[in-house]
């Protein structure tokens, strides 16, 4: 009677165990099935276009800054002062520049009396190197002490700042800043995805939101060959015609970048999430009933719609069922079910 009693008990725990277990299995199926809304992909034709913004720079910018250090004699400009090319800007102590003037009339003459003693062979070849070296030595040093003394621009455009007075020591800060104002520049950052589409000799249009609604026509000068491997990004050059001047060095700008027409995969922008901790962006599709993760890259954003770009062609393409609605809840390999609007 006790085995008989002993046996009932274990079969009492074994039924009990299994009905527990059997139990916990369909209620973890159930919490796996999410209820999503799907979309079905397909490829549209957009209009490409980029906004990217910038700081207007002049196209050619100058520190006036003298290779001599010394009194400042005189300023010719002000703040402001329109300038030409070859215009005299600043006046620095002449004493070097007087110096090796008197030292280079002394040298021509001694030179020129020693040519006339070679053509009779009354000196050396030696003495006649060494008289010639000295004389083109003072001649540079001249050249060189006339363009550091009396400071000229190199170019037309604007003096944008000055940092010194007449009779004040020159110490290293530029004397004046000259700015070409009536042609600018600017360097826009772009996506790297755009590499193959942008192109030396674009035509592109700046904005200003001090004149709404007009354009003012730009280049494309330079492509950067390189990508920022830190913002994915490459670097344009842009010259920026500016003959009335309406624009200005140091005003924010946006260039619009119309790069044709393509076709691409747009989805709802809310459809793609992020990945936590990164600027990883990915989506779901269903794969046979289940969430399948996608990594793709963003490309341009149409109001609430944007487009997507897979990181392999394999990987996102027509006809795949798209989460749209409740993709938050899931993780890579969840079972899907699937309702209607």
């Amino acid at each position: 009677m006790r085995n008989i009693a002993t046996l009932a008990v274990i079969a009492g725990i074994m039924v009990s165990c299994g009905g527990k277990s059997e139990k916990s299995t369909v209620g973890k199926d159930a919490a796996i099935a999410e209820k999503v809304q799907t979309q079905v992909l397909a490829k549209e034709t957009i209009s490409r276009e980029l906004e990217l913004s910038s700081t207007l720079e002049g196209y050619e910018s100058m520190s006036i800054s003298p290779s001599l250090t010394g009194k400042i004699e005189h300023i010719y400009v002000e703040v402001g002062s329109r300038v030409a090319k070859g215009q005299l800007l600043v006046r620095m102590d002449q004493t070097q520049l007087n110096t090796t003037k008197i030292n280079l009339a002394s040298v021509q003459t001694e030179f020129n009396r020693v040519q006339a003693l070679k053509e009779t062979g009354s000196i050396s070849q030696q003495v006649y190197d060494q008289t010639k070296a000295q004389l083109d030595q003072l001649t540079e040093s001249e050249k060189f002490l006339q363009a550091n003394t009396f400071v000229k621009a190199q170019f037309s455009g604007v003096i944008a700042s000055k940092n010194y007075e007449d009779g004040e020591l020159y110490s290293g800060a530029p004397i004046l800043t000259l700015s070409q104002i009536n042609m600018l520049k600017a360097i826009i950052n772009i996506p790297e995805t755009y590499f193959p589409l942008v192109k030396n000799g674009m035509n592109v249009n700046v904005y200003s939101d001090i004149y709404p609604g007009e354009a003012f026509p730009a280049t494309i000068e330079i492509v950067y060959p390189t990508i920022d491997a830190a913002t994915h990004t490459f670097q344009a050059k842009l010259r920026i015609p500016n003959a009335k001047e309406k624009i200005r060095p140091g005003m924010y700008v946006r260039t619009k970048l119309a790069l044709g027409q393509t076709e691409t995969i747009v989805v709802p922008y809310q459809a793609v999430l992020k990945l936590t901790g990164s600027n990883d962006r990915y989506v779901f599709v269903n794969d046979n009933g289940k969430a399948r993760r996608v990594a793709v890259t963003l490309g341009q954003r149409f109001d609430d719609r944007i487009e997507i770009i897979p990181e392999t062609a394999e990987e996102l393409k027509e006809g795949d069922e798209l989460v749209v609605v409740g993709q938050a809840r899931l993780v890579d390999g969840s079972k899907l079910e699937i309702v209607k609007d």
